[in-house]
């Protein structure tokens, strides 16, 4: 059987309930429009959210001290108060330095070296995803305003072609389901517009914070497709268009998702 009919037939069988299709130029709807009224309010709840221990695991790598003794704190505050959060809410932005862009994790590893003098970090270290959890929370309720001309559009029409682009054995997209089957359900899990703007982000099925480039290794695994390195240029790419996707939506790092 061709493996385009194989993967429509595999769609059809798992998912059931009310579809509402969300094509590119539908409006932009968060995951949490899609939670129980319960799982709203863990997420709203500090005390609550499993999410904010990695937030205050962040706040203390921001206060330590680096090879020159320095930290991050030394030019942001302690409690991060000097970064603006419409700035943290514009990543990933365009380095003319680098000459591509670079997202708000990507960012962290070049001061954590550059700044810090400590060790080089992989990407989507532990260390480094509290910190970006950290970070991006200081800009929670903050709209997400992410470039998408000038010198990024070439990295926003690539990760577009990767979110549109059927792939894995199941001869699946990004799209497929976060487009085509949006409000539908996959087994247990309600198909939302798969948008960026809670992550880095709980996720009730691991029970953790899971980066953003996670989640993409996350869904190519199930799409039985070959998945990339996290910090890839590919994965960089694909950020840049889900972060634009997300344009005009507040941040609710951490969000909890399923």
């Amino acid at each position: 059987m061709p493996t385009g009919k194989l993967s429509l037939l595999l769609v059809t069988s798992l998912l059931a309930g009310t579809v509402s299709g969300a094509g590119p130029g539908n409006k932009p709807r968060s995951g949490y429009e899609f939670l129980s009224p319960e799982t709203r309010d863990m997420q709203e709840d500090e005390f609550s959210n499993p999410g904010f221990q990695t937030v205050d695991e962040g706040a203390e790598l921001f206060i330590t001290a680096g090879e020159n003794g320095k930290s991050c704190a030394s030019c942001h505050g302690d409690r991060g108060q000097k970064l603006k959060p419409r700035n943290i809410a514009s990543y990933p932005v365009y380095s003319e330095q680098l000459e591509k862009p670079v997202t708000l994790q990507g960012q962290i590893h070049r001061c954590w070296t550059e700044r810090l003098g400590k060790p080089a970090m992989k990407y989507d270290n532990k260390d480094a995803i509290r910190l970006e959890t950290f970070v991006r929370n200081l800009a929670e309720g903050r709209r997400i305003d992410v470039e998408t001309g000038g010198p990024m559009r070439p990295y926003y029409e690539a990760g577009r072609e990767f979110f549109y682009k059927p792939t894995g054995q199941l001869d699946m997209a990004c799209a497929h389901c976060h487009e085509q089957y949006v409000g539908a359900r996959l087994r247990a899990q309600v198909l939302t517009q798969g948008q960026s703007n809670g992550f880095p982000t709980y996720r009730l099925a691991n029970n953790r914070v899971n980066s953003l480039h996670e989640r993409f290794r996350q869904c190519q695994n199930l799409l039985r497709a070959q998945f990339q390195k996290a910090g890839s240029d590919d994965y960089i790419n694909l950020e840049v268009f889900m972060h634009a996707r997300s344009n005009g939506l507040r941040i609710e790092t951490p969000a909890i998702r399923f």
